[in-house]
């Protein structure tokens, strides 16, 4: 039983943060191993922009993974920032999490260079996106420090959304999208899920109507 009544609600939301992310990843997993036991490569489930055999990678994409190390480079970030996610935004994350994986998807079919992209990098850019705004657009002290826990971690994220060079061995355009789509989550949902605690709001209001009587 993954569940008693002996556990801290903190450690309940741990456990049930952990459920989701390591389950897709253990899909993306599966997904690999096939591919790597039955010698195919499956790159035609990623999207392909502007094509009609390209949609279903709008779903399917995240799954695929080119090489093993494509995989390690995704499901560690992936795990970490879901984990994160579905943590201190439990009741929203899963709505999050699912408009993140489709507007990235959709995006990058309607906006990626004529080849094929496959991977998880766009969620994990998303749920970047989303981590990094969140916390700032919602002032809450807490979900700020976790903001600046994803500095620290993937501060340098921002080389990887843009054309360095003409051919890159990664899908900048994917990254973009990702980022932008958990950019605009965090805009959308911003008054849901978890808030700037009342004490802090009273303080400023003590502050505010101080400020008002001095300059009266």
């Amino acid at each position: 039983m993954i569940f008693s009544r002996d556990q801290s609600p903190a450690k309940k939301a741990f456990i049930h943060s952990l459920i989701f992310p390591c389950f897709f990843a253990f899909l993306m997993f599966s997904v690999r191993l096939i591919e790597h036991l039955e010698e195919v490569n499956l790159y035609f489930l990623g999207v392909k922009p502007l094509k009609i055999e390209g949609i279903p990678g709008i779903f399917l994409s995240p799954f695929i993974h080119s090489s093993w190390g494509h995989f390690y480079n995704n499901v560690l970030s992936f795990i970490i920032l879901g984990v994160t996610l579905f943590y201190f935004y439990r009741k929203i994350s899963y709505k999050v999490f699912f408009t993140i994986y489709i507007l990235a998807g959709t995006w990058l079919w309607f906006g990626g260079r004529d080849s094929w992209h496959v991977g998880a990098s766009g969620l994990v850019y998303g749920m970047i996106g989303f981590l990094l705004i969140s916390g700032i657009v919602r002032k809450h002290i807490q979900l700020i420090a976790v903001t600046l826990f994803v500095v620290f971690l993937y501060g340098n994220f921002i080389w990887g959304m843009m054309p360095l060079a003409k051919e890159l061995p990664h899908s900048w355009e994917g990254h973009l999208w990702g980022f932008l789509a958990g950019f605009t989550a965090a805009i959308v949902f911003r008054h849901e899920g978890p808030q700037k605690p009342r004490y802090f709001e009273d303080e400023e209001d003590v502050e505010d109507d101080q400020e008002e009587r001095k300059e009266n």
